[in-house]
């Protein structure tokens, strides 16, 4: 049997969303979803070629339409709520949604905008029907990469601190860090004096960079900041990189450019490395063809 496209599980998730009026961890809508919907485990365990499950991609697609019709939000990263209008909306609509009330959900409102903490990248992730093909193409790859970005940020927050340590240091790794993956150690613990990870630039490690990773959902100011400073000066290091899954106050961000050899990093800007080396992403190559006229001359 196959799978529900993403717009089948539109109502699904609105009717769990319902039952939880102060919102639900996305993970926990997707197995709700999948509930809802009688899926097979056959059905859960299908993957696409990036190795996530094909239902739980569907849901968030789903919750996109959702949130752009202004019946959902995520109040914090990885939870799912109706906003008021949704709660109304579906006490309204307490019997089987129809199905042309479900595709007006799914396909109407593709120009709104979503607040969001990619705002900055895609100002909007919607797809024109009167864009060129490249174009279109190109809106598809920025919509995929938001999407992708999010779900980046919901596994980093979902993980134990020293895993999330590993993870940052193979995106140094992959950004060319260390002649080898072990030149990248990963140092925290008790007494670890704000370092957690240690990179050596060169085959004797006379020439090291330390690493502070911190996976926090609230943002990082300056008091951070001036104590990684101190540990790096405890060190007697010139370098040092202190990467958050959140944000950086503007103090923190002033502190840093005060000093020599600090070089920060956002939640946001992290999960962009991942992708671009990808660190726990895939990327599947499209063959687009383009004619090329000098083979006719």
């Amino acid at each position: 049997m196959s799978l529900p496209t993403y717009d089948q599980f539109i109502e699904p998730i609105l009717r769990v969303l319902q039952q939880y009026p102060e919102g639900l961890r996305a993970a926990e809508v997707h197995d709700a979803a999948a509930d809802y919907l009688q899926l097979t485990q056959e059905q859960r365990s299908e993957l696409l070629s990036s190795g996530q499950a094909v239902y739980k991609n569907r849901c968030g697609w789903a919750h996109d339409r959702l949130k752009r019709a202004g019946l959902s939000f995520s109040p914090r990263r990885g939870l799912w709520q109706l906003t008021n209008e949704g709660a109304v909306y579906a006490s309204k609509h307490s019997s089987v949604i129809a199905e042309a009330e479900i595709q007006r959900i799914a396909s109407s409102n593709l120009d709104a905008p979503i607040a969001s903490k990619f705002s900055k990248m895609v100002a909007t992730d919607e797809i024109h029907a009167n864009a060129s093909p490249d174009d279109q193409l190109e809106q598809a790859l920025q919509a995929l990469r938001q999407a992708t970005a999010g779900e980046l940020l919901e596994m980093l927050l979902a993980v134990t601190p020293s895993r999330f340590e590993v993870i940052v240091l193979d995106v140094l790794h992959g950004l060319g860090y260390g002649i080898s993956r072990q030149d990248l150690q990963r140092v925290g613990g008790s007494g670890d004096a704000g370092i957690d990870g240690v990179i050596s630039l060169d085959k004797l490690g006379l020439e090291k960079v330390y690493v502070q990773a911190k996976r926090w959902q609230g943002t990082v100011g300056r008091p951070e900041l001036q104590a990684f400073y101190g540990a790096l000066a405890g060190q007697k290091a010139k370098r040092g990189v202190f990467i958050t899954t959140s944000s950086f106050t503007a103090q923190a961000l002033d502190f840093a450019k005060s000093v020599e050899g600090i070089v920060l990093i956002d939640g946001e800007r992290l999960v962009n490395l991942m992708m671009d080396t990808e660190v726990g992403v895939t990327s599947r190559i499209l063959r687009v063809p383009s004619l090329d006229s000098d083979y006719f001359e």
